[in-house]
């Protein structure tokens, strides 16, 4: 019975964060960083940071936690996360490079 309330918690994460972190939530249009003030990039700019960081800890934490081998299917779910996530920051990275290239040129 122990097994089962410890394993409880660790599916429900893995559901949440495979959930929230799908390659298809959302996309960028470069085009409206144009339109924006350098105030306005910057705050873009924080706000993209702070999401990529938020997704690299909850990659790491996920990456990092010890999955019972009688737990079926629980690695594969944990690598397929971690990859989402990985694709996620990829994303996050081309979304920063596009307000930083806008503002090298605005600001």
């Amino acid at each position: 019975m122990k097994a089962i309330t410890t394993a409880t918690p660790l599916i429900c994460s893995f559901v949440f964060f495979g959930g929230c972190s799908s390659p298809f939530h959302a996309s960028f249009d470069t085009a409206k960083y144009d339109k924006m003030s350098c105030i306005e990039l910057n705050v873009a700019m924080g706000e993209v940071a702070k999401e990529m960081s938020a997704t690299a800890i909850t990659r790491g934490k996920v990456a990092k936690t010890n999955i019972p081998g009688w737990l079926w299917g629980a690695r594969r779910v944990a690598s397929t996360v971690t990859a989402r996530q990985s694709a996620r920051i990829e994303r996050l990275r081309q979304q920063e490079a596009a307000i930083a290239a806008v503002r090298r040129s605005k600001c």
